[in-house]
């Protein structure tokens, strides 16, 4: 069974620019969270589910020694 088509009734908008404006929250959000993580990761102290495999401790201290010189 095929579907209709539908054509437009107006020619598309060749003269005009296109503008799309993100929301506020779309940049915000993201980045807000990569920054928690990111502070995390440099900090494993403070992530109060930080506990078990200490060798996964050792190569975040490694990682955080590397980026800190």
């Amino acid at each position: 069974m095929s579907a209709p088509t539908y054509s437009r009734t107006h020619p598309a908008t060749a003269g005009r620019a296109v503008s799309s404006r993100l929301p506020w929250w779309a940049l915000a959000l993201p980045t807000l969270a990569f920054i928690t993580l990111l502070a995390l990761i440099l900090n494993p102290a403070e992530a109060h589910a930080a506990g078990g495999d200490p060798a996964m401790s050792h190569v975040v201290e490694r990682v955080q020694q590397l980026i800190s010189r």
